[in-house]
């Protein structure tokens, strides 16, 4: 019996858990912990910058409903 890989969505789903955990515990000890440092801060606003990028957005070439390149202004 072989033993069978993970699906890439699986992947996926525990690296966003993992990083989101590690997100909130640096946010976390920025609150609560008087002497947390620079660690802490660069996780916290690393992932803060992380979430603002947009990563939703499609090419226009590529959008759904666009028009060809000489009909947009």
């Amino acid at each position: 019996m072989g033993a069978r890989c993970p699906s890439a969505g699986a992947v996926r789903r525990t690296a966003v858990l993992g990083l989101g955990a590690l997100w909130w515990w640096a946010v976390l000890r920025l609150l609560l912990v008087p002497d947390a440092g620079a660690l802490e801060g660069a996780v916290a606003a690393g992932g803060w910058g992380l979430s603002v990028l947009p990563v939703h957005c499609t090419p226009k070439a590529r959008a759904e409903g666009a028009g060809t390149p000489h009909e947009r202004h």
